[in-house]
């Protein structure tokens, strides 16, 4: 198994202050977010949870899977939630070329523009504009010449204040749970995945996550 923080540590928040590991506030509100998706056998069932609980959320979407699915795309759209970037196909940056890198990223903004507007000519007036501006290395690995010219381009890189670690084939359910309630607090970014390979630890810890948020009186919003 892979080493990883549930709970970033300061200092690393400190180093690497150029990106969004959470948001301070003195309200209680936190920040879910989904990696991974769309996915049709998973994110529909996200949806219907976020919407149960009258939670909103930000999904760094894989640009491949949008134009694989963009049905699902648009039904994340319609339930009023934020569009991040994930690159286009799920690129590891410390492993790939950052010319290589910084055009899948792009890549995966056009996915997502040209998504929204056909999303837009659907919703009309309900269309929320999105801001693909959003960005989120998967794997959490970024060169810092992959992350400058992001930065210096207008792209937010948001990482996490706690990880669930769904993805982890090792971690059972009560302990998915348990490394988010273990963790929360006002402004965290919180990381789950919408993918086939995280559901089993996502289905027994989403709903009680948010059960656990609603019973504290947290709201749950998108990142801007």
């Amino acid at each position: 198994m892979n080493w990883y923080w549930i709970k970033t540590n300061r200092l690393i928040k400190r180093v690497f202050s150029d990106y969004v590991w959470d948001i301070p506030t003195v309200e209680k509100k936190v920040y879910l977010t989904f990696d991974d998706g769309p996915t049709p056998e998973i994110t529909p069932w996200v949806l219907d949870q976020l919407k149960e609980f009258n939670a909103k959320a930000t999904f760094f979407c894989i640009g491949d899977n949008i134009q694989k699915h963009p049905e699902i795309f648009n039904s994340i759209l319609q339930n009023g939630h934020t569009i991040g970037n994930h690159t286009f196909n799920h690129y590891n940056g410390w492993k790939t070329k950052t010319p290589n890198y910084i055009e899948n990223v792009h890549s995966c903004d056009e996915a997502i523009i040209q998504n929204c507007y056909a999303s837009s000519q659907k919703l009309g007036s309900k269309f929320k504009t999105q801001n693909s501006k959003l960005f989120r290395p998967p794997y959490g690995k970024i060169k810092k010449s992959q992350a400058k010219p992001l930065l210096d381009s207008g792209y937010k890189i948001i990482m996490w204040d706690v990880l669930s670690a769904d993805f982890d084939a090792t971690v059972n359910p009560e302990k998915c749970l348990k490394n988010v309630l273990k963790n929360i607090e006002s402004g965290s970014i919180i990381v789950f995945h919408d993918s086939v390979k995280a559901f089993k630890n996502l289905e027994y810890a989403l709903p009680r996550t948010l059960q656990f948020l609603k019973d504290n009186q947290y709201k749950c919003e998108e990142i801007v």
